[in-house]
C-alpha cells in the first residue's frame, strides 16, 4: 500500500466488493480501487476470502486500519438478525469476528450506509454541516445515515419507514430499483420521492438531505422535482462514499 494511504475499505455489495487504499487528508483513493464480483454464493467464507485477496493485493501492512461497509445492520460483538442481499447465512454470524479472522487481523465493519454518510458529512455534501443530516443512497433498496452536529447514529433503517395512503415500504415504492422496473420518468419517480423525502421532514426536521447512490451521477433530472423545504442535495462521493467512509470509520476507531 502506497504512503499516501492511511486506511483501507471495502464497500461490499450485492453484485461487486470494491477495496481500495484511501488518503484521508484528502478524502479520496491513493491508488485506483479493486472491484471483484460477489460469489453466486455468497456465504460469509467466500465474500471474507476475497477481501483477503484484496488485502494482499494491494499489500496493506497489519498496523494500517480496514474499514469494511456491510449491507447491514451492525452491533459488534453480536450476531447478525437481519440479511437482505448476501446469503441468508450470514444471519446468526458476528461480521466482526468473521472478517477479523479471514483477514488476521483485526477490522472495523459498519452498515454500508453509515459509512456513505459519515464520508459525506467529513469530505462530501455535507462537509461543514451542523445540525442534524439525513444521507440516503439510492439503489437497489434505500440507505439511510443519520448524522447529528458530526456524530453518527449508526443502524437506522428509514429506507422501511412505511408511506401513508396504503404506499407501504418506502424503498418497495421510491427505491431507484423500482424506477427501472416499472420504466418510470425521472419526473415521475420525483413524485415519488418526494412523498418518501417529505414525511422523513415532517419526523425528523433534518437540515439537510444528501442524496447518494449511483443515480446521483443524474440528479439533474430528478432533485429539482423534490418538493420539500429542507434543502436537499446530490452526494459529491457517489459511489466511492462507502470505500471512503469505512476507511474513515475504521481509522477514528483506531484512533488515528
Amino acid at each position: 500500500m502506497i504512503e499516501t494511504a492511511q486506511a483501507f475499505g471495502v464497500d461490499i455489495g450485492g453484485s461487486g466488493i470494491k477495496a481500495a487504499p484511501v488518503n484521508l487528508e484528502q478524502g479520496g483513493f491513493a491508488e485506483p480501487r479493486l472491484k471483484i464480483a460477489t460469489p453466486a454464493e455468497s456465504t460469509p467464507r467466500a465474500v471474507a476470502d476475497i477481501v483477503r485477496q484484496q488485502l494482499d493485493h494491494f499489500q496493506v501492512p497489519s498496523e494500517a486500519p480496514v474499514g469494511i461497509a456491510f449491507p447491514a445492520p451492525i452491533r459488534p460483538g453480536r450476531a447478525l438478525t437481519f440479511m437482505a442481499n448476501l446469503d441468508k447465512s450470514w444471519i446468526g454470524v458476528d461480521v466482526t469476528a468473521v472478517f477479523s479472522e479471514a483477514c488476521g487481523r483485526p477490522v472495523t465493519v459498519v452498515n454500508d450506509a453509515d459509512a456513505a454518510g459519515v464520508a459525506e458529512q467529513q469530505f462530501g455534501a455535507a462537509k461543514g454541516q451542523d445540525g442534524l443530516v439525513i444521507a440516503t443512497t439510492l439503489g437497489t433498496g434505500i440507505g439511510t445515515a443519520l448524522i447529528y452536529d458530526g456524530v453518527l447514529i449508526p443502524n437506522t433503517e428509514l429506507g422501511h419507514i412505511e408511506l401513508p395512503d396504503g404506499k407501504g415500504d418506502a424503498e418497495k415504492y421510491a427505491a431507484s430499483s423500482i424506477r427501472d422496473r416499472e420504466s418510470m420518468s425521472y419526473k415521475k419517480w420525483a413524485r415519488r420521492l418526494t412523498k418518501y423525502y417529505g414525511l422523513m421532514e415532517k419526523y425528523f426536521n433534518p437540515d439537510l438531505f444528501v442524496v447518494g447512490g449511483g443515480v446521483s451521477r443524474v440528479s439533474e433530472k430528478f432533485l429539482p422535482y423534490v418538493d420539500i423545504v429542507t434543502p436537499i442535495v446530490p452526494a459529491t462521493l457517489h459511489n466511492d462514499a462507502g470505500i471512503i467512509g469505512a476507511a474513515y470509520y475504521a481509522a477514528t476507531k483506531a484512533g488515528r
